[in-house]
């Protein structure tokens, strides 16, 4: 009996003692491996208790090491606390092997990019590259989600997709569990039946800063697309692509289509847009300040006494502007061509840089801003002047580079990629000024006049009247003179021009004056001191104007007045969206 037990208890020695030996040198050659350091395809850990097997040939675990891992066919193993190493493998394609952090948000697999813990039991998250990075496929199969550094969140609703993990669950966001999602913009970028204001074979979409070449490309051979222009949109923390329709499907088609692909945020039609001028003429010789009635009529030679705008930057999305002009010598910070074609001089462009900063011959609002001049506008209404593109890129380059207030002369269709961009800019303090429109008493709101987050401004003539052309309704907030106004042309030539396009300038420049007594102030409070100091036009006889022209005429003398001088203390206390 007695010699039994004793060859009973040698077989056992010789059979689990050098397993667990292995097993020491296997938990010490683990802690002494580097971070990163990719040894095995398995998944290995240490700890405290008895030993198991499990079920595949010859693989030890030790019982209590790690708190969830997974091995070959997605198996999950260990049910402890210990400290362990997850080595990540999806049935046997590609692992990474990390030491795992005290952390319990983000655990690291495959090529060492950042990725949401999947553990349940005591996960140990661990630490691998940089997250920013654009990683490859997990186990070459499931894309690898990341959130892109310092995102912007979101001021609409959004839907949340969840996208499958490698071991047959669901990716868990950084703020806790729940599924990680492409965040897809709430509502459909499918245009209305009867608006027909956009580019007859052209879609815009966002994708995820991460998607890559590669990605983009195959979405457009499964959407048959061809890829016009891609640009990475800062704003909405997303990279912005311009499609072409590569056969006769319609838009609404394929906005339809490309609102069911997963890897697409949002999908829309490339809008149109107008510039808001009436036909200019040129301004006759010798004429100059005494032919600009406007100054008298804003009293603005009074608020210059206050302020002129100094060191305010103020982006202007037009057409191109006459950067050598002698009216706007030193007052061009910038340029940007959003449409790539090239800085042409032209005459809209020229004239609403004027009407903000000339300082020559005329007089602009603000005399002492800065410029940062984006070119969306062509002029010459070819297919890409003024489209969706070229305006989200260029709100996304003039928020990027410091502007203060963003000038939009022109007016079109709503349009929700748009919208996004100004609520975005909004947010970060950016005061935001458009035209109301030249369509008349009959026509709807137009945008991006119309957004609730933009000073919508229309025309007044010399009596102060609402001219036919001028827009008007509930949502102008203010009007300024736009009727025969003398204003700066390239060549160093001058133009006598009318349209809410000018009189929305003169409104942007007040603003910038009352930026440089205020640097603190918000784009609200802005508006509110802008509405709050202007005059009631007259009624007309007809009482045409009676509560059409929003708040009334804009007095920039009064607007500057309303603001308290900021204090030095004030400025430095400035939020960091606001002080640039």
């Amino acid at each position: 009996m007695g010699s039994g037990l004793e060859r009973a208890q040698t077989v056992s020695d010789r059979i689990l003692r050098p397993r667990l030996l292995l097993s020491a040198a296997l938990a010490a050659l683990i802690i002494a491996a580097p971070a990163g350091d990719q040894t095995s395809a398995r998944a290995m850990g240490f700890g405290f208790g008895a030993a198991r097997f499990n079920s595949g040939p010859r693989t030890f675990i030790p019982k209590g090491n790690l708190g969830h891992t997974t091995i070959g066919n997605g198996r999950e193993i260990g049910n402890g606390r210990g400290i362990g190493v997850v080595n990540h493998v999806d049935s046997g394609k590609g692992s990474s092997n990390n030491p795992c952090k005290l952390d319990r948000r983000r655990c690291v697999v495959n090529n060492g990019g950042e990725h949401p813990a999947t553990s349940t039991g005591g996960d140990r998250p661990g630490k691998g590259g940089d997250p920013h990075v654009t990683p490859g496929p997990i186990g070459g199969r499931t894309p690898h989600l990341v959130i892109p550094r310092d995102p912007i969140i979101p001021t609409t609703p959004t839907i949340v997709l969840t996208q499958p993990g490698s071991n047959g669950g669901v990716l868990q966001p950084p703020d806790g569990p729940g599924p990680q999602a492409i965040r897809r913009r709430s509502g459909s970028g499918v245009p209305p039946a009867d608006e027909r204001r956009y580019s007859p074979n052209e879609v815009v979409t966002e994708l995820a800063a991460s998607t890559t070449n590669q990605q983009t490309d195959a979405l457009g051979r499964r959407l048959r697309l061809t890829r016009l222009q891609s640009a990475s949109f800062q704003l909405g923390g997303t990279t912005l692509v311009r499609w072409r329709i590569t056969d006769r499907r319609s838009v609404p088609a394929v906005v339809r289509a490309l609102e069911t692909d997963a890897t697409v945020i949002s999908a829309q039609p490339n809008y149109r847009f107008a510039l808001q001028d009436q036909t200019g003429t040129p301004a006759a010789h010798g004429e100059g300040d005494p032919g600009q009635y406007i100054l008298d009529k804003m009293h603005l030679p009074q608020a210059h006494e206050l302020a002129t705008g100094t060191k305010v930057l103020v982006a202007v999305i037009d057409s191109g502007v006459d950067i050598k002009h002698p009216d706007l010598v030193g007052d061009i910070a910038g340029t940007f061509d959003a449409l790539g074609t090239g800085l042409k001089p032209h005459v809209h462009g020229t004239a609403i840089a004027g009407a903000i900063a000339a300082h020559g011959r005329l007089m602009g609002a603000a005399p002492a801003a800065q410029i940062l001049a984006v070119r969306a506008f062509s002029g010459d209404g070819g297919p890409d002047d003024g489209n969706t593109f070229a305006i989200m890129t260029g709100i996304d380059w003039a928020v990027s580079h410091g502007a203060r207030i963003i000038n939009m002369s022109f007016a079109g269709p709503q349009d929700p990629g748009i919208g996004r961009s100004l609520a975005a800019a909004h947010e970060k303090g950016v005061a935001l000024v458009a035209a109301a429109g030249n369509k008349g008493a009959k026509s709807p709101p137009l945008f991006p006049g119309a957004d609730p987050n933009v000073i919508a401004v229309t025309s007044t003539d010399a009596n102060d009247q609402l001219p036919a052309f001028a827009n008007r309704g509930g949502y102008i907030a203010v009007a300024a003179p736009g009727v025969d106004l003398m204003l700066l042309a390239p060549n160093g030539t001058l133009q006598l021009a009318s349209g809410t396009s000018f009189s929305a300038a003169y409104v942007t420049g007040t603003a910038a004056l009352m930026l440089e007594r205020r640097p603190d102030l918000g784009p609200d409070r802005l508006r509110q001191a802008l509405t709050g100091t202007a005059h009631h036009l007259p009624p007309r006889a007809d009482k045409a104007a009676e509560d059409q022209a929003g708040a009334g005429l804009v007095d920039a003398y009064q607007a500057v007045l309303s603001l308290a001088p900021a204090t030095i203390d004030a400025a430095k206390a400035m939020p960091a969206e606001v002080r640039r």
